[in-house]
């Protein structure tokens, strides 16, 4: 297969980001000792009745609150919700559990949460590698579950499910996953030498990486991989450097399916599909018959399926798969995976508004 052996992915693949994609399952491990080593416990008031966790948090440090909440399901016992942006819900009080996550400490919108919920006097708990998340949060006394640096914010998505998952334990909102956890790092080493740069040309983060090329790319996920789904996007968008969407099914059944009709006379796009044995069943009916009719208009149609005995590994099979894929669209177009210059850009400019 043109374009991904070991050898052309490293030599496009400038800061060896494969790595820290292959290391998801020493990453989960390496977690939840980083959550025991923050003392969270002493931190924390008591909690009762359905005191909610807030996730705050953007990009690649909000998506461990998605896959928390869809990893734990329907084994919360309290409300979870992720919160992309500058404010708190209106709901937030000071019983709520704030949970602000920025890898580089540094998220204006994070910060702003974090203020936010310092006034409103709700407990809270910060994951980062430090900036001035870590420095507010040492000052006043919150706990910090410290990151490792030198990783793509993006690629520390396996400890901002783990810190969600067991903030979550520690404050009754869910049973613990460490069985799980501990079992999803052993079935990800087969997954990893399954479909990593030294495996066969088609393998299948390979071959699905050829399938999607020179396309836009739109994700679908139901239920327990809709999280999954958002992660495949913007793993494209960064790493791909290629403009990608996600949505979630039945509603895509309700508006989107009928924006395939035009989709030829547009541009290439490739429909992918993430199924999951725990989808409700009527989902596969509508998967089936989905992709069906939208294949006369798309340039491909996936269907993917987790592999896993729990929930856990199941989740974690098709964000290890899609982290590759996105990866090997990179190298296939020979295009640095890591850079996200416009995003450097973006910011450079809100500072100098913010200063003006």
């Amino acid at each position: 297969m043109s374009g991904l052996t070991a050898e052309q992915i490293a030599a496009v693949d400038s800061a060896n980001q494969v790595a820290d994609i292959l290391a998801m399952p020493q990453q989960l491990e390496d977690a939840l000792w980083r959550v025991e080593s923050a003392g969270i416990e002493r931190s924390l008031p008591s909690l009762g009745g359905l005191t909610p966790l807030i996730v705050c948090g953007m990009g690649g440090s909000a998506i461990g609150g998605d896959l928390a909440e869809a990893a734990l399901a329907s084994r919360l016992t309290k409300p979870l919700r992720t919160i992309r942006g500058y404010e708190l819900p209106s709901w937030t009080t000071r019983d709520s559990v704030v949970l602000c996550a920025s890898y580089s400490g540094n998220t204006e919108e994070t910060l702003a949460c974090y203020e936010a919920a310092g006034v409103i006097g709700a407990a809270r708990v910060v994951v980062t590698t430090g900036g001035r998340l870590a420095e507010l949060a040492r000052s006043d006394g919150v706990p910090v579950i410290p990151l490792p640096a030198a990783l793509q914010p993006r690629a520390a998505v396996a400890y901002m499910l783990v810190s969600v998952v067991e903030v979550a334990r520690l404050v009754g909102a869910a049973p613990g996953l460490r069985t799980e956890i501990d079992a999803a790092a052993s079935h990800l080493q087969d997954l990893a030498r399954e479909w990593g740069p030294d495996a066969d040309s088609d393998s299948l983060a390979k071959r699905v990486a050829q399938r999607v090329k020179k396309t836009s790319v739109c994700v679908y996920g139901a239920g327990p991989t809709a999280s999954v789904a958002r992660r495949w996007k913007t793993q494209i968008n960064e790493n791909g450097k290629v403009p990608a969407f996600f949505a979630e099914l039945p509603e895509a059944n309700h508006n989107e399916i009928v924006g395939w009709e035009g989709a030829a006379e547009i541009g290439p796009f490739t429909a992918v599909f993430l199924e999951d044995v725990d989808q409700h069943p009527r989902v596969g009916q509508r998967i089936e018959l989905t992709s069906r009719l939208v294949e006369p208009s798309a340039a491909g149609v996936l269907r993917l399926e987790s592999r896993g005995d729990n929930p856990v590994e199941r989740l974690l099979s098709l964000v290890l798969l899609g982290d590759l894929v996105s990866l090997y669209l990179a190298v296939l177009r020979d295009i640095d995976p890591s850079p996200v210059e416009v995003i450097e850009r973006l910011k450079a400019e809100l500072a100098k508004e913010q200063v003006a």
